[in-house]
């Protein structure tokens, strides 16, 4: 671990001094066809662990981190808006790299590459399973085997997602720190003249405030445990480091296991209201309202992990999907491109 924390500011994941990341709320994908990126519906609402000892589960307290609330088969994407310093992200599902789809080491790796690069990946809506294409983060119980930990591990023990940032070399990290600070006055300009592509949809959940809850009598009990499965396909390419890989830390920034509650449990947990379920998708593209595809013509898209395109999808376990679809008309799809080139309590990590 380096000596830069993990802090939460609002709804925003602050990892080290370069890394932002915000877990949005959006539309559940059809588990057949291939479809195109789905928009933002705010985000999921942030609380560290240790703010609640008196009605967390021990096991999240010897684990520290963060936890959301996220309803059954609720899908889920992670930006990475406002990440400009170069970063090497690692992203685990129950401790399974959503990239490689190898087992959590916590180093990095480029046989095969176990990260993603910041900025250049301006999202992350899945696990890398195809050519040009991820399967959709959803929101599963554990212990039915429908998660990407069951089906890779053979075992459901973790659950949550994980992350890790790895920033520059020092020397690299310093000098690029330099060239930012030379060139922040043509910047600025360069971004007011021409604002950055954004993919719309970053407001957070604004619930009502918290409501004063009494200390249960006893250990708190053991929380519904929830973790990531593989929903439908997207459009979404996964860019492959172009660095060499002696131009990371060998040290990471800082790292966070994020829990996954279920509304009830959030509830108890935190005398908090829970967002709203997931808005109905057919209502939203009845409405005309936008889907989006992402292209940047400078990036190679990495080569899909073999493990996880063998991932089935949540339906599997749960059953179809019978939410109605209909599909996104023509003048719905939004074009996105790469942007222009360029305080909170620290969380605390235990062991996982």
């Amino acid at each position: 671990m380096g000596g830069n924390e993990a802090r939460i500011e609002g709804d925003t994941l602050l990892l080290g001094d370069g890394v932002r990341v915000r877990f949005m709320r959006t539309l559940r994908l059809p588990e057949t066809g291939t479809h195109r990126l789905p928009p933002g519906l705010g985000t999921f609402p942030l609380r560290r662990v240790e703010d609640y000892p008196d009605t967390v589960p021990d096991a999240w307290r010897a684990k520290g981190g963060v936890m959301m609330p996220v309803y059954l088969r609720e899908a889920m994407w992670l930006s990475f808006a406002g990440s400009p310093e170069p970063t090497a992200l690692q992203v685990g599902v129950g401790k399974v790299c959503a990239i490689s789809g190898r087992k959590w080491t916590g180093k990095l790796s480029r046989r095969p590459q176990n990260y993603v690069v910041l900025p250049r990946q301006p999202w992350l809506d899945g696990i890398n399973s195809g050519k040009g294409t991820v399967r959709q983060f959803v929101a599963v119980p554990l212990g039915m085997g429908a998660t990407v930990e069951g089906q890779v591990t053979g075992e459901e023990t973790v659950g949550g997602l994980q992350l890790q940032a790895f920033p520059l070399a020092p020397k690299l990290r310093a000098a690029w720190r330099e060239e930012q600070r030379r060139l922040a006055e043509e910047r600025a300009r360069r971004l007011a003249a021409a604002p950055r592509s954004a993919r719309p949809g970053s407001g957070g959940y604004g619930g009502p405030p918290p409501m004063p809850m009494a200390a249960p009598a006893g250990p708190p009990p053991a929380a519904a445990a929830m973790g990531i499965g593989a929903g439908g396909t997207m459009r979404q390419e996964v860019y492959q480091d172009d660095r060499p890989s002696r131009d990371w830390s060998d040290t990471a920034d800082a790292r966070v296991f994020v829990h996954l509650v279920t509304p009830p449990e959030w509830r108890r947990i935190t005398g908090e209201e829970p967002p709203p379920s997931p808005v109905d998708r057919a209502a939203y593209t009845r409405a005309g309202l936008p889907w989006y595809d992402y292209f940047d013509a400078d990036g190679t898209d990495l080569d899909p992990s073999g493990t996880l395109a063998d991932v089935k999808p949540v339906g599997e376990w749960l059953g179809d999907d019978l939410d109605p679809w209909t599909p996104p008309a023509p003048h719905q799809i939004t074009p996105l491109g790469p942007p222009p080139a360029p305080p909170g309590a620290p969380i605390a990590d235990g062991d996982w």
